[in-house]
């Protein structure tokens, strides 16, 4: 190799540092009373930039627990790392398990509304499954901060579902989910309207679609283009209806990500750094490789499948030990999938039994 070479490999090796970078912070125990949570910001987040709309998303059951590291493997921040351009702050808190608790949830946006630059008029809420639930709880409860909302494949347990005729609400359910009803959601639908007129709402059944099938909502540009689209402060808050989001449009929705556009610094430990706009950093071997799990593991996702998400391979951990339900008069696969935040598919194959099998009374069924 020529001596006169040596430079341009350098700068071949020190370009991906140079560029502008999307940066990924974990914080933990920062908010009391609230949930661990991810904060990551655009590559042209900074002082000199407008402020920034904000995303929050509620992540379904099966990313529940104390590794944050789960919430990265489906929904927005994943898709960020297969290449799509999101232009928001986005947080991204994780349930340590239960329902979303919409204080809690509120606790953890003020800070990031006290500690990062954004528009305060352009703050959106999506989730899906038990992230769908906790979408409709938590709108309800604050509807004169949200701008828009996305509830997939959910429904709501709110005090009051009279605030979601405030905000622009599309909710979108496959007709075959058997983990979560599109039932569900007809009854969100059913106590909204008992409140007045509901013109601010979108209800999208999509056939033959199940329950897994709506997590590659998080990966199609339409998905951000209906949140973005809606403001705080448009007079009357009207909903848009120039979106849609199609069966078609959900199977090809890798086709028009560029996997190579984002550059993506994760932050091992939050710092003041974290809480201003940060320099390009190159990201450690680690990230780097966590990265690109997370991106072949998204081709696993179709909308046959039952599981939630596409799931990169994960750490070897402990065996959690074996939970038991007894089966009682009145219990269904349904009922108990979301009692214990599964999905009946899982129910089914850790008891060696078909969607159709007849739940015996006094029968121990295992449900983790």
């Amino acid at each position: 190799m020529k001596k006169r070479e040596l430079p341009l490999l350098v700068l071949l090796a020190l370009l991906p540092a140079l560029l502008p970078a999307q940066t990924l912070c974990p914080h933990r125990n920062q908010v009391s009373g609230g949930y661990n949570f991810w904060v990551s910001t655009p590559k042209d987040y900074d002082s000199l930039q407008p402020p920034k709309p904000v995303i929050l998303f509620l992540h379904g059951a099966s990313l529940c627990g104390r590794n944050l590291d789960r919430v990265r493997r489906y929904g927005p921040l994943h898709a960020q790392a297969m290449g799509r351009q999101i232009d928001a702050v986005i947080i991204a808190p994780q349930n340590p398990g239960g329902a979303w608790k919409p204080d809690r949830v509120n606790r953890v946006v003020d800070w990031v509304f006290d500690h990062y630059r954004i528009d305060t008029s352009r703050f959106y809420v999506i989730g899906m499954s038990l992230g769908g639930y906790g979408t409709i709880d938590y709108t309800a409860a604050y509807p004169h901060r949200i701008a828009a909302a996305m509830a997939l494949c959910g429904g709501g347990n709110p005090k009051s579902y009279c605030g979601l005729n405030d905000v622009p609400l599309w909710i979108l359910h496959g007709t075959a989910d058997r983990a979560v009803r599109v039932s569900q959601s007809q009854k969100v639908i059913n106590a909204m309207a008992r409140c007045g007129d509901s013109p601010r709402l979108r209800f999208t059944k999509l056939p033959g679609v199940n329950h897994g099938g709506l997590a590659r909502a998080f990966y199609i540009s339409e998905t951000y283009d209906w949140l973005f689209q809606h403001r705080l402060d448009t007079p009357g808050r009207p909903v848009s209806t120039d979106c849609r989001i199609t069966v078609e449009r959900l199977r090809s929705a890798y086709k028009d990500i560029d996997r190579n556009a984002n550059h993506i610094v994760v932050r091992s430990t939050p710092d003041k750094e974290a809480l201003r706009p940060a320099s390009a950093a190159a990201p450690s071997a680690a990230d780097t490789m966590a990265l690109a799990a997370g991106t072949a593991a998204a081709d696993s996702l179709g909308l046959a499948d039952s599981a939630a998400a596409p799931q990169p391979p994960a750490a070897k951990a402990s065996t959690p030990q074996p939970k038991y339900h007894t089966i009682r008069s009145g219990d269904t696969l349904g009922a108990l999938a979301r009692r214990y935040h599964t999905t009946v598919a899982k129910l089914c194959r850790l008891n060696n039994m078909k969607e159709t099998s007849i739940l015996r009374v006094g029968r121990r069924l295992r449900v983790r």
